[in-house]
């Protein structure tokens, strides 16, 4: 199991952007957590497994909420972090 620190940035706070990566990782069944950044950026943390999951999950991020227009994701590995769920911050 890998923990990546995911970027999301664009118009991604004030339009339920959270709550649908919070609603899109518990249908995945991930772990991690969701936060907005002082910046204006969302940063998205989670443990995955397969790259293949990873990449799925990046797709998702880019497709966003209803009125969310991402411009980029970053993705980064980092320490190993434990989790229980996934959880808005």
């Amino acid at each position: 199991m890998n923990t990546y620190r995911l970027m999301v940035t664009g118009r991604v706070q004030g339009v339920n952007y959270r709550r649908f990566v919070v609603d899109m990782a518990h249908a995945l069944n991930y772990v991690g957590y969701v936060k907005n950044r002082n910046d204006g950026s969302v940063e998205v943390v989670m443990n995955c497994e397969y790259e293949e999951d990873l990449e799925f999950f990046i797709s998702k991020l880019y497709d966003g909420s209803m009125f969310s227009d991402v411009h980029d994701v970053t993705c980064q590995k980092i320490d190993y972090l434990i989790f229980d769920d996934f959880e808005k911050r």
